[in-house]
């Protein structure tokens, strides 16, 4: 066996512990929570869990029949489907997320560690969002935190970190340079990702940059 498919195995094993772990805490999630305002802009809990689970429910001609509808747009096309989506009974979406633990989907070019990232970020958007206080296990989010510090990933998300050091305060972890913002190491790849945490999440002079300021 591979260098490359020893590494595939324990990334799509972690994939498959991330979307098991959030289904068991989605399943227990109490009904008023799920219009709650998530991290991701504009999306309540119901549709960021719709668009975890859309890999599982589109095949690829409903995919591409879907863009086109979208004229092309996979942005709008997929806000769309996953407004429409999030009505569909919450049961059923979290069973989505829970049957396909093993679903070796991945997001075009991005591979298993693309796809974990795509999970357990947006699991992030939930579960900050609701401060349901879980926390990523370790090797996990150091595979995510190396694929949001690539220079795709941060072109990508365009976060302004000039002048910035994001140092985590829970593991041996930093990255940039300049006035220190703090906080958990999984925070931090939120605020990479161009996510608004909470306040009081960061600790550091600039921290309210990257913190949702309630008027």
């Amino acid at each position: 066996m591979t260098g490359s498919s020893v590494k595939d195995i324990h990334v799509r094993n972690c994939i498959a512990a991330e979307r098991r772990e959030l289904a068991e805490v989605l399943t227990a999630l109490q009904s008023d929570l799920w219009d709650t305002q998530s991290l991701c802009a504009g999306w309540r809990v119901r549709e960021v869990l719709a668009h975890m689970t859309m890999p599982f429910r589109y095949s690829t001609r409903k995919f591409v029949v879907e863009v086109i509808k979208a004229g092309g747009s996979f942005n709008r096309m997929a806000d769309r489907c996953v407004r429409r989506d999030a009505e569909l009974p919450i049961d059923e979406l979290v069973a989505s997320l829970r049957d396909n633990t093993e679903n070796p989907w991945k997001p075009p070019g991005g591979g298993f560690e693309g796809a974990l990232t795509h999970d357990l970020v947006h699991g992030l958007d939930i579960t900050v969002a609701l401060q349901l206080g879980r926390k990523v296990p370790e090797d996990r989010l150091r595979m995510v935190l190396d694929v949001v510090t690539r220079p795709k990933s941060i072109k990508f998300f365009g976060t302004d970190l000039a002048g910035i050091e994001l140092r985590a305060d829970d593991i041996e972890w930093s990255f940039g340079s300049g006035t220190p913002v703090s906080g958990l190491a999984q925070d931090l790849a939120l605020v990479m990702c161009g996510r608004k945490l909470p306040e009081g999440l960061l600790q550091g002079a600039s921290s309210r940059r990257f913190a949702h300021v309630i008027q």
